[in-house]
């Protein structure tokens, strides 16, 4: 079957079973042009929190599809791909924070929305990349532990001086893969673009970008911007659909090796048969778990 016919027969289906289809934007352009909704990840769990459908399939990683169904409990959660995680998500567990936080009681637990629903059950509040400064900084402790990632958490660090952030060795197995010597190359081969990066690059290549920002916010500078030519310092899903969107730029990578292979797992075939019913993974979570995590993205919510 063709790409396109493939693509037909998941439209058709999804109507006929009622499914609302998600797709993050680090996934295939293939797949993101038969999703009911694109986007972040915590973008993605409100607009299925509002959606009509009862089914609601996540193409992306596992802690998107549990997200989605901490703010939707009363549907049913498919994670397309079952070995679709996240490793900066696994990197830290409950047993480990939990340890932590007795070393530093008087701290506030921040958490990214890369976590497990697991840890966000022992976390005081949720953030996201575009939100986190904005919520940080609005927290009345000055103290703050923020996890898993340390090149997000220097960023934010560098945003709120005032506040004491505390970091733990963890982050992006995929946006470490660049550093201050591929800014250099690349800028000397593309001297009239801009440097567009994610803020869990390491901090030598935020300090060097043009703008820094969520895949999202990334995505809408380049197409807003008047110039012409870009550096694409984060996964290399997001060049492909810049270079679809808007055919008149012209967009470079900043590594070759920017690429999640967790996000790369899932294909048009997994969606189609997650779809059938012939693969996939339901995400179940105990209510206790779902209400306790639930707390700390509640707050991110509360907070702006």
């Amino acid at each position: 079957m063709k790409i396109r016919e493939l693509q037909e027969e998941i439209i058709k289906l999804k109507k006929e079973k009622d499914i609302c289809i998600l797709a993050h934007l680090y996934q295939a352009r293939e797949i993101t042009e038969v999703a009911d909704f694109t986007g972040d990840s915590f973008g993605l769990s409100v607009q299925a929190s509002k959606a009509p459908q009862k089914t609601v399939i996540m193409c992306g990683v596992r802690f998107m599809a549990e997200t989605v169904k901490i703010l939707s409990p009363e549907k049913t959660v498919y994670l397309a791909n079952p070995l679709a995680g996240c490793p900066m998500a696994d990197q830290m567990d409950r047993e480990l924070i939990s340890s932590v936080k007795e070393k530093y009681p008087d701290y506030t637990v921040v958490c990214y929305i890369n976590t497990t629903a697991e840890l966000k059950t022992i976390c005081d509040v949720c953030v996201t990349s575009s939100s986190a400064v904005k919520i940080i900084n609005k927290l009345e402790n000055n103290n703050i532990l923020f996890i898993p990632d340390k090149n997000l958490g220097a960023y934010i660090a560098e945003q709120i001086p005032d506040k004491n952030i505390k970091l733990l060795q963890g982050g992006c197995p995929t946006h470490v893969r660049a550093g201050k010597r591929d800014v250099e190359r690349v800028r000397a081969e593309h001297p009239n673009a801009l440097l567009l990066v994610h803020p869990e690059c390491l901090p030598e290549v935020v300090k060097a970008a043009d703008f820094v920002g969520s895949t999202s916010a990334i995505i809408d500078y380049a197409k807003n911007s008047d110039k012409k030519e870009f550096i694409i310092g984060t996964e290399l899903a997001i060049l492909e659909h810049l270079q679809y969107d808007c055919p008149e730029k012209q967009f470079y990578p900043l590594s070759k090796d920017f690429v999640c292979h967790n996000m790369k797992i899932t294909t048009l075939t997994d969606l189609y048969n997650c779809i059938k019913g012939i693969s996939g993974e339901e995400i179940v979570l105990d209510q206790d778990t779902m209400n306790k995590a639930r707390l700390c993205i509640d707050r991110m919510i509360s907070l702006g």
